[in-house]
């Protein structure tokens, strides 16, 4: 693996890649000059020897030193590059912000991966897709390459992810009720917050830009039923440094995004606490119900430490905030955003904390 070039950053990723779409359109508006690697499987494992974690995109400083998870790395700049400013200036708004990052990340990954694997004609493409990139450097024929990587991707993000056909019906409106309520809001400004993209907008950016306006059969759907939705992914990412200099930094996040932090504080946050819990009794499987569907999905380590970081951002701030907060989320959130995070059970082998299931 050679060394990065002088004062440029080397994100290591696929171009179909949920997190290297979030973090590839950071790095462009916030100016940070960077090279593209394009992964194959030879680099994954390089990237994971160096680091420790398998998961994309990893980013290698020009020092030579390792960033990892979008998140830690979308935060380190904004403490050590205050210019241009992409987090909200209030304890509050930045709150907000972080809570939506993280929602986007993590309650939108599995409609995007359920698109992407559960309809003939997007797991084909998106099949041979990575069969050409990732997959470039293994032996055999491009058709069966993407076989094998359809097979695997169906069997860990649809049958092993608790994608049954009583669980289907819920993730397709879950995707239809989320973009709507975004799609109202991006109808009146160029970004979630306002006139400057924030951390919120960098979370969106992975579950829209590569998977929703990407594979044919949710970009098919926000085409009729989202088009500001569409017009923000590529406004954010033709954005830079410079467009951004006569717009402050956000300072809350409008009131036209709480129908859209409710369904975070009655889906997404319950799932968080007894994936949290289901964690520190050492189990491997999460049951809970949301949206009067009964779940069983796989535990996720990282989701804990989510949940943890939550937890302690929101009991950071003042009681005038965390009351406006758990307004806008709902009792069901604002309960588990009250709670302290379950220690963790001891890891259970093939598991790192901050490991994800890459796609």
């Amino acid at each position: 693996m050679s060394a990065p070039s002088a004062g440029r950053y080397v994100l290591h990723g696929l171009k179909l890649s949920y997190f290297t779409g979030k973090l590839e359109a950071y790095l462009r508006v916030k100016g940070v000059p960077f090279d593209y690697v394009e992964m194959d499987t030879a680099d994954f494992r390089a990237c994971a020897r160096a680091t420790g974690v398998a998961q994309m995109p990893q980013l290698q400083a020009p020092d030579g030193t390792w960033l990892t998870d979008t998140t830690a790395i979308i935060a380190r700049f904004e403490a050590e590059l205050p210019t241009p400013a992409l987090t909200p200036s209030t304890p509050r708004g930045a709150f907000v912000a972080r809570l939506l990052e993280d929602a986007f990340d993590e309650w939108l990954w599995r409609p995007a991966l359920y698109f992407r694997w559960a309809f003939k004609e997007d797991a084909r493409l998106m099949g041979r897709q990575i069969a050409r990139t990732l997959l470039r450097d293994v032996p055999g024929p491009l058709w069966l390459r993407a076989w094998v990587i359809r097979r695997r991707q169906q069997r860990v993000f649809l049958k092993d992810d608790g994608v049954t056909s009583q669980t289907r019906a819920a993730i397709e409106q879950s995707f239809v009720d989320v973009t709507t309520q975004l799609d109202t809001a991006l109808s009146q400004r160029p970004y979630l917050f306002g006139d400057r993209p924030c951390i919120a907008d960098f979370g969106l950016m992975g579950p829209v830009f590569r998977h929703f306006s990407y594979d044919p059969t949710p970009a098919a759907i926000l085409r009729e039923s989202a088009p500001h939705l569409l017009a923000w992914q590529a406004r954010l990412w033709a954005a830079g440094p410079t467009d951004l200099a006569a717009t402050p930094a956000p300072e809350d996040a409008p009131a036209d995004l709480d129908p859209l932090l409710r369904m975070i504080g009655d889906d997404y946050l319950p799932y968080l606490a007894a994936n949290a819990a289901a964690l520190a009794r050492g189990e491997r499987e999460v049951r809970y119900t949301a949206a009067d569907v009964d779940w069983r999905v796989p535990v996720f380590p990282y989701r804990s430490h989510c949940l943890a970081a939550l937890q302690a951002g929101f009991a950071s701030l003042i009681a005038a905030d965390r009351a406006q907060v758990a307004e806008r989320v709902g009792p069901a959130g604002a309960a588990v955003l009250a709670e302290t995070a379950p220690a963790p059970a001891p890891p259970t082998p093939g598991h790192k904390t901050l490991d994800r299931r890459w796609a």
